[in-house]
Formats: C-alpha cells, sequence, structure tokens
C-alpha cells in the first residue's frame, strides 16, 4: 500500500477511535484535526500518535467548548493557555456530574417509591429499612413562612422553597419527596407535626440534618386517597393487637411524587415508626 508501515486510512482511523470518516473529513476541512500523510494516490492517512489528539478534542466538544476554541488550542501549544482550558472542561466537568448524579438520585427516589407504593393498602407489616438522609426543617420555623389563611398549594410553595435554599446554600443534592415527623406518641394524627424533612443524597454537616436509623419498622402504604390519617389509626392498633414497642418518631411521606399525586387515586404515602426490637431483621424495603 502507498502509505508508511503502521498508519491507518481515515477509515481504519475513524474506527480505531470509534468516531466516523465524515467527523474526520469535518475536523480536517475546518483545519482541527489534519491527516498526517497523503499517499501518492490521493488518500490520506493517520498516525497512531493522533488519536491523543481525537481524543481532546472529543472531551474538549463533550464539556461545550467550541470547534474553534479547540482548534486555537491545538495549534498554538501554548502550554499555560492548555492548562486554563483544561482546568475550564475539568470544572465544567464536575458541574455536569453534579446535575447527573442529582438526577440519578431523583429517579432513584421515585422508583423506590413507586415500588413501595405497589404494597397493599392500609396492611400494616414489619420491615428492615436502611439509613436515610433528612433535611428536616422544624414546623415553628415553616409557619413563620406560612401566612395564617394559606391554603394547601401555598404551604406546599413554601415549604418547597425553603427546601431548594437550604440545598443551594449548603450545597446539598435531595429528591424532594417531602415527609413529616410526628413527636412520639402521637400514632394516631397528623396535629403533633415536628418537622417537615425531605431525603438528602448523603449525610452532611449543616443545623437542618437529620438521620432517620436503619432497624425494624412498623409500617402501611396508603394508596389511593390524600386523607391518609386512617392509617395513623391503623397502624396504631396494629403496633397495640401485635405488642410491639416503638422508638423515637414517626415517619409519614409521599411515595408517587410529583408524577402520579395531582389524582387522588393514584396518591401512594408510608407511614412508619422504628421497633425497639431489632434483632430480627425483616425483609429490605429501604
Amino acid at each position: 500500500m502507498d502509505h508508511p508501515n503502521g498508519w491507518m486510512t481515515s477509515g481504519a482511523f475513524a474506527a480505531f477511535c470509534g468516531t466516523t470518516k465524515e467527523t474526520l473529513r469535518h475536523y480536517k476541512d475546518i483545519g482541527l484535526l489534519s491527516p498526517a500523510y497523503k499517499g501518492g494516490n490521493g488518500y490520506f492517512y493517520y498516525g497512531a500518535e493522533q488519536f491523543y489528539d481525537f481524543c481532546a478534542i472529543s472531551i474538549f466538544r463533550q464539556t461545550g467548548t467550541s470547534l474553534e476554541n479547540v482548534r486555537r488550542g491545538l495549534q498554538e501549544q501554548d502550554s499555560a493557555k492548555t492548562l486554563s482550558l483544561l482546568l475550564e472542561q475539568q470544572q465544567r466537568l464536575g458541574e455536569e456530574r453534579q446535575k447527573l448524579e442529582q438526577m440519578e438520585f431523583v429517579l432513584s427516589g421515585m422508583i423506590r417509591g413507586l415500588k413501595l407504593g405497589n404494597a397493599p393498602d392500609m396492611i400494616p407489616k414489619t420491615a428492615w429499612f436502611k439509613k436515610e438522609h433528612l433535611l428536616a426543617v422544624p414546623a415553628e420555623e415553616l409557619e413563620a413562612f406560612i401566612p395564617a389563611d394559606a391554603g394547601e398549594d401555598e404551604m406546599l410553595i413554601t415549604v418547597l422553597n425553603r427546601c431548594r435554599t437550604l440545598c443551594r446554600q449548603y450545597g446539598l443534592q435531595t429528591d424532594y419527596r417531602l415527609g413529616a415527623l410526628h413527636l412520639p406518641g402521637e400514632h394516631t394524627g397528623q396535629a403533633a407535626i415536628s418537622h417537615l424533612y425531605t431525603c438528602l443524597k448523603e449525610q452532611a454537616d449543616f443545623p437542618y440534618y437529620m438521620e432517620k436509623p436503619a432497624g425494624n419498622y412498623a409500617y402501611l402504604c396508603c394508596r389511593g386517597r390524600w386523607d391518609i390519617s386512617g392509617g395513623y389509626h391503623a397502624l396504631n392498633r396494629y403496633i397495640c393487637e401485635q405488642g410491639l414497642r416503638t422508638t423515637g418518631s414517626l415517619y409519614a411521606y409521599d411515595l408517587a411524587g410529583f408524577i402520579l399525586n395531582g389524582v387522588e387515586k393514584n396518591a401512594a404515602s408510608m407511614i412508619s415508626i422504628r421497633l425497639e426490637d431489632e434483632n430480627s431483621k425483616s425483609a429490605c424495603v429501604f
């Protein structure tokens, strides 16, 4: 063949880089990545070391750098400018990684919630729950932000805005799935709410952090209704009938999230409280 040993045709080089001949042709036409050699037969050939140039171009492009800035950076061969460009791309990658992690966390929470929401309605059970990280805002603090005559929508907006503000202030990731903590002993109603909370991706060192401990929990799901007051009574009866001893706060939280809760028949919530005896572990729920 009319080319030096070890050099690749545009087709072979495209396959080597995981791209197309059309992309290589475009890069050649704009002076971004030119073939290393042109044979007497009119064909262009690339050297193996040009893989690194293509790799750098790909990284720059995926982080939003314009082709012109990439071309200038590669042509100038200025180490200070190249370093500055690389640091800029590193920052962009970090920001993109945070966005993807947030999306994955939200989607995972939705999937878990919807799976749990398929449990039988108003049937108390016990199961082992994993530890959860919470952003818990005291109810008394929220009252200062909520007008006395506020409707449910206005109250929800206020709570979500407060959670968003705290997440931005402390650099936290949440899935915005809201829940309520009730004081110990108040298992039969919703009056004594101590905190409203949302789940966090990880443990955080800030005043509003609270941990839902791992352990064996008594729980039930309320399906097809927004009013879950009956669930508190059903769970309390189960606890009394089974002679169970509980500890800590009672957790009530939304399972269906903002995907399905617009229609009452799709609504799903869970009420749970940790049991004192954690020796026998049930199937893992969270």
